[in-house]
């Protein structure tokens, strides 16, 4: 009869097959992650009951789920889960992965308003809805609108929405299609972190994004790198209010040109340079007449 497989040994063997595709930094923190969701044991549980038996049911999933990392599956979406400024989303290969850069553009927007503020918000490409919902946790009173125009990206959206207590409405459209602008209002703040790498970088990016993550959230054709600013600084144009605001991360060689392109159209444009010392957002002030 063979012992139970302890912790501390499974735990190795998961680390040491994500350390194949990982550095040794990020393989801990996957393995950390995963070996806490799948067991419960977290990895000063381990040090402290190293002999802890864990059963093979849950072996079994630990190896399957170490055989999706092997085939660049993210963590977040084996998992279900990702963390977005204080917030546990639900993620599926239906949404992006939130990043910490945008965690930035929402304390950027944070920052600028009063607390109390009856402002109408709206998020153009919402995915899990990551942006609205913590905004929506931090501005009271805010009318908070996302649009996406994936019916399953929305579907997480709202699935967020309400385990969060957030108040968002959400609707399904294509906004790149100026027919549909009539059924949106005017706002004081708008949002996105729209697609925004050209398609012809696709090569340069790890495979894990590429093979795992939406390509409709991800990409323009590369002829077109600011397609989406472009629709943005004319739907502003026409929903802005007044000294209203326009918060949006960019693809940080193209930071300057997006602020250059709403400068031409009537804002007044600042480029924002985040944690890592990249130029990735921008904020665009829509100029009084």
């Amino acid at each position: 009869m063979f012992a139970p497989m302890t912790a501390a040994r499974i735990y190795k063997e998961i680390l040491t097959g994500i350390e194949l595709i990982y550095d040794k930094q990020e393989a801990s923190a996957i393995a950390s992650i995963l070996f806490e969701h799948k067991t419960g044991i977290s990895k000063s549980g381990i040090i402290r009951e190293p002999g802890k038996p864990v059963s093979e049911e849950t072996i079994a999933e630990l190896r399957q789920a170490l055989s999706q990392l092997q085939q660049h599956v993210p963590i977040q979406y084996i998992t279900g889960e990702a963390w977005f400024y204080g917030l546990k989303l639900q993620v599926s290969p239906a949404v992006l992965i939130p990043r910490p850069e945008t965690e930035e553009l929402v304390h950027a927007v944070i920052q600028s308003v009063k607390p109390k503020s009856n402002l109408n918000i709206l998020d153009i490409g919402t995915g899990s809805g990551c942006i609205p919902i913590a905004l929506s946790r931090h501005i009271p009173g805010a009318h908070i609108t996302g649009i996406d125009v994936s019916a399953a990206a929305l579907a997480t959206a709202k699935t967020n929405a309400v385990s969060l207590d957030a108040a968002v409405n959400f609707s399904e459209m294509d906004f790149l299609d100026e027919t549909n602008w009539h059924q949106l209002r005017r706002y004081d703040i708008i949002t996105s972190n729209p697609p925004y790498i050209p398609m012809d970088e696709k090569l340069l990016l790890d495979k894990h994004v590429t093979e795992s993550e939406p390509h409709i959230a991800l990409f323009v054709p590369e002829q077109k790198p600011l397609l989406f600013y472009e629709k943005i600084a004319l739907f502003g144009k026409q929903h802005l209010n007044e000294t209203g605001k326009i918060f949006m991360e960019t693809h940080e060689q193209y930071a300057r040109e997006v602020a250059a392109l709403f400068d031409g159209e009537h804002y007044s444009a600042e480029v924002i340079i985040d944690l890592n010392g990249n130029e990735r957002i921008v904020i665009a002030t829509r100029r009084c007449r």
